[in-house]
């Protein structure tokens, strides 16, 4: 190992700190009072204060300690100068303490790419269903997502006073991930998540052909991720066109790091590249075990019409 800590792990280190500053952004939005909603491009695809002060931060603090990393954020926002109060400089101690995987030593900066999505359960943040919403930053190396931030800025927000409000899990492929107790169900129990606010057809037939004993209907992918590596579901099924690269990079990264799996629902890989289309326009199959039961039941006519 070199003398000081490879640029990947350096990168984890510091998107911990900043992804937790972008949680205390979104807490002090919502305590404020004016969430500042707009609409983007359609019904239910919403941006608030919050979704833009904390891209701001994070986007402009990364790209501050690693200038050659390509950093795409979810929201299209004017290029003006940050103000200095949105920028987090520090980095996580105990990430540098773990010895980056010998594949990835050698990266350069250059190489790296992060997705970000600086809230995602944005509609649900706006309902006030706090513990849907998570802070996401990914990072990807030759297409393939291979670490991750989630951090829950809600997360315990529920438990009264004197509880911790908030938790960051972090991820690298080939150390774990942490910040979680890893829990999952038993092989024969099916409980699906997927989409609160986007059903269709096609994602209720998927859903149904899983035959699930259950199924819990929740926002955002960072959350849905959570459920399965926390033994809460067991397959993440989401049969349509709709979530972004942001909303899958690091979660895959985390799911991965612990020996999940995420997929299209053609069972086919998605991939990060800076250049890549930002839809992920097959859906999302996901598992933390026994993905290939879940996989075996997509019917034709949804891998047909996700193509």
């Amino acid at each position: 190992m070199s003398s000081s800590p490879a640029v990947l792990m350096r990168l984890v280190a510091s998107s911990f700190t900043i992804a937790e500053k972008a949680a205390t952004i979104v807490r002090n939005v919502m305590s404020g009072g004016d969430l500042g909603i707009v609409e983007k491009s359609g019904v239910d695809d919403l941006q608030t204060k919050a979704d833009r002060l904390a891209q701001q931060s994070i986007c402009a603090s990364l790209s501050r300690k690693f200038p050659k990393v390509t950093v795409i954020g979810e929201e299209e926002l004017p290029s003006e100068n940050v103000s200095e109060e949105l920028i987090e400089s520090g980095q996580n101690e105990e990430i540098l303490k773990y010895p980056c995987p010998s594949q990835y030593d050698c990266i350069k900066e250059e190489e790296l790419v992060v997705w970000v999505d600086p809230l995602d359960g944005t509609k649900e943040y706006t309902e006030g269903l706090l513990d849907h919403v998570t802070v996401l930053i990914g990072i990807a190396y030759e297409g393939k997502a291979i670490a991750g931030v989630i951090n829950q800025p809600y997360y315990n927000y529920e438990a009264g006073k004197g509880a911790v409000l908030g938790r960051t899990i972090w991820g690298v492929l080939g150390i774990g991930a942490f910040g979680f107790q890893l829990k999952e169900l038993p092989a024969e129990k099916h409980i699906v998540t997927t989409t609160r606010s986007h059903g269709n057809k096609l994602v209720n037939d998927c859903v149904t052909a899983m035959n699930p004993h259950s199924v819990i209907r929740v926002g955002g992918a960072g959350n849905k991720i959570i459920q399965l590596i926390e033994g809460k579901a067991s397959a993440y099924v989401f049969a349509s066109p709709g979530c972004k690269k942001w909303d899958t990079c690091a979660p895959e990264a985390i799911l991965h790091a612990v020996g999940g799996k995420l997929t299209d629902m053609n069972g086919n890989a998605y991939q990060y590249h800076k250049d890549v289309k930002y839809m992920n326009s097959a859906g999302v199959l996901a598992a933390l075990r026994n993905f290939d039961y879940y996989a075996s039941h997509v019917p034709e006519s949804v891998k047909q019409a996700l193509k």
